[in-house]
């Protein structure tokens, strides 16, 4: 079908001409003639007739057929992209009688689909039951666990592994391993990785830190990789301060305790001169003179690597209270915590049975049932205080508490051993308002305010589809596009001239995998372009200076999008414009997206030439897509809309033959040379 605009020129060149030729025509009549009367007028309206005629023509088909037709090729667009699309547009003018036979086809559809969803919910109803069963598993799971396929492609990940790399953008379902932690042992034992032998083990350094990896194969159809992760930091950093005394220490003993066998045996045989005696008796002081130094020694190094503060972890004191008090129960003595929270070093568990044993020792002691509990900053140390009415507790008593077990059992460690792990010790000290308190001054942090509020789970950590999906070293052109890795991304710029001095200040993208829009898997970040913002363009994206003054530059945040990008492809509505406003602080940065990109522009242009108006308001009118309330004109909330609408565009795609990047790229350059035809 034509264009709108081509039929309406067409339409107002025949009339105008019809019109024109008549008006002439009818001059020159008139001229040759000169009709009398009414004469005159009934040549006029016969030359005139024409144009008339062929006007009203125009606005008659415009009415009954080109308006029709234009409404109906929009309602079969949504309907080929969604079923259950509104039917704004009933056919109308003579295509009226087309109404029941599209009704018909429409609820055919719905039906067809409503019989294939209730088909495959209930083949799916179990699964679903186990899937969620398994989720919530995962979720608890305090151990980091990444799931790759025979590509190193990432199928799954849980909580901890996300909250481990919180600060990686390279964690994404359908992520290359690589792209994560990038160590080449890492790829060589993945690769090397044996299906029937014991888990292999690595440790890797890691943004200065030590990650310790355990490699096993799950034995699925698919050929994955199930990695477990401990961050050992501490334990590495615990282990290089104790190697190197222990390690000159024990050579040192082992030397004095064979030369004191030595002399002993000798001394023993009873054939000694007297001379010799004396001397070996000299060797043998000497030799357990030392051997008692070293042992006394090794003694005071075991001790220490006991109160090593590698074994300690930051701690906030209001969790500490928290599951105190759940500990204790209802029916145990009661604690309020107090005063203002503060960050210490502790052994969690073992400082949370020292507290619960101490209180039970309290309550009998001093028939107290109420305490409370408060933490106060002292000279590199907190001071933990449990405070209850009335006196102090002895020292005498103290120190025998300090040797009584956790728990009523030989096994168990005695509180001394827990006061010796935290380098601590405990008083008892009387307040003037007739309060006692009991105190254990605990290694402080250098840290300030709360834990920041726990992240919310991702909807999607898994998906075992992706291995599926062709390996990464196949030809990206030849993908199918449901089967492409894609990143949809927006900018917000200070303005329009990019070419002059206007740049970016806002980019925002979200990933697409395996046909799937991934919820949280996004990239949204404020840049401060250095240079005030016009009033103009805060208007329209709601972005003032203050907004951006602490936010990154550019060379900072491209670098980190285009981590993110990774290896997929790019997806922009109008991408001339966003790949500008990207450019020159990719440049300065030393980055490059020189992946392929998809417009959505120019995908509906090359879908519906026909079709007016193909802006992102148009498209997401067109196609039922709405923005989240206060999102247009974000970068990250318009990229969404982009990525639904391509979600919307990839059917009628594959319907029109389209179906690989090349086949993409090759239909929207289609719509590129149309625009220069025109």
């Amino acid at each position: 079908m034509l264009a709108r605009q081509k039929l309406l020129g067409f339409g107002l060149l025949a009339s105008g001409g019809a019109l024109f030729g008549g008006l002439f025509l009818g001059l020159w009549i008139s001229a040759e003639l000169v009709p009398p009367g009414e004469s005159h007028w009934g040549l006029w309206l016969l030359a005139l007739a024409p144009g008339l005629l062929v006007g009203s023509l125009y606005l008659l088909l415009d009415r009954r057929l080109f308006a029709p037709l234009r409404h109906l090729q929009i309602q079969l667009a949504r309907l080929a992209a969604n079923p259950d699309a509104r039917s704004d547009f009933p056919p109308e003018g003579w295509l009226a009688p087309l109404r029941a036979d599209l009704d018909r086809i429409r609820d055919g559809w719905r039906e067809d689909r409503t019989h294939i969803d209730e088909a495959a919910a209930a083949g799916a109803r179990e699964a679903e039951r186990t899937s969620a069963e398994l989720e919530a598993v995962l979720r608890a799971v305090q151990t980091p666990l990444l799931l790759c396929d025979s590509h190193q492609r990432l199928l799954l990940f849980n909580d901890a592994a996300e909250q481990l790399f919180a600060d990686s953008s390279a964690l994404g379902l359908g992520r290359r391993l690589s792209e994560l932690l990038p160590m080449s042992s890492l790829h060589e034992a993945l690769t090397q990785l044996p299906r029937r032998a014991a888990p292999r083990k690595l440790l890797l350094p890691w943004h200065g830190r030590w990650l310790r990896l355990d490699l096993r194969l799950v034995g699925g159809a698919l050929g994955e990789a199930l990695i477990a992760i401990e961050d050992s930091t501490a334990i590495q950093e615990a282990e290089q301060r104790w190697h190197g005394p222990l390690a000159q220490l024990l050579p040192e003993l082992r030397g004095h305790s064979s030369s004191l066998v030595i002399s002993s045996e000798a001394l023993t045989s009873g054939k000694v001169e007297p001379l010799m005696r004396q001397r070996l008796e000299a060797v043998l002081r000497e030799e357990s003179l030392t051997l008692g130094r070293l042992i006394e020694t090794l003694s005071e190094q075991l001790e220490g690597l006991q109160r090593d503060p590698g074994r300690l972890e930051d701690t906030w004191s209001n969790d500490l209270w928290s599951a105190l008090c759940e500990r204790l129960g209802s029916t145990g003595p009661q604690l309020v915590a107090i005063g203002i929270p503060a960050w210490l070093r502790a052994d969690g568990p073992a400082l949370l049975e020292l507290l619960f044993r101490l209180l039970g020792l309290l309550q009998e002691a001093t028939g107290a049932h109420d305490f409370e509990a408060e933490v106060q900053l002292g000279n590199q140390r907190i001071y933990l205080d449990l405070i209850w009415r009335g006196q102090p507790i002895d020292q005498g008593r103290l120190e025998q508490w300090r040797w009584l077990p956790l728990a009523e059992s030989a096994t168990h460690p005695v509180l001394n051993d827990i006061l010796r792990r935290h380098d601590s010790d405990c008083w008892s000290l009387a307040d003037a308002d007739g309060h006692a308190r009991l105190r254990l001054p605990l290694p402080a942090v250098a840290r300030v305010g709360p834990p920041p509020p726990a992240r919310p789970p991702r909807p999607e950590f898994h998906d075992f589809s992706i291995a599926d999906l062709p390996a990464p070293s196949a030809e990206l052109g030849r993908l199918p596009l449901q089967r492409l890795e894609m990143i949809v991304f927006d900018t917000e710029t200070t303005g329009l001239e990019l070419r002059r001095d206007d740049c970016v200040i806002s980019i925002g993208a979200c990933r697409i995998v395996n046909g799937r829009l991934l919820a949280r898997d996004v990239f949204d970040q404020l840049i401060n372009p250095g240079r005030p913002i016009p009033p103009e363009s805060s208007r329209i994206h709601g972005l003032y200076d203050p907004d951006v003054a602490t936010a990154p530059p550019a060379e900072i945040v491209l670098p980190r999008f285009r981590d993110f990008v990774g290896h997929g492809v790019l997806v922009a509505h109008n991408a001339a414009f966003d790949l500008l406003a990207i450019q020159p602080g990719a440049e300065r940065a030393g980055v490059r997206f020189e992946m392929p990109v998809l417009d959505t522009m120019l995908l509906s242009r090359a879908l519906d030439p026909g079709l007016e108006g193909h802006g992102l308001d148009a498209l997401a009118e067109r196609y039922q897509l709405s923005f989240a309330p206060g999102s247009r004109h974000t970068a990250l909330g318009d990229a969404r809309v982009t990525a639904e609408l391509l979600l919307q565009l990839l059917p009628r795609l594959e319907a029109r033959g389209v179906r690989t990047l090349d086949d993409a790229i090759a239909f929207e350059t289609s719509a590129i040379q149309g625009s220069a035809l025109t």
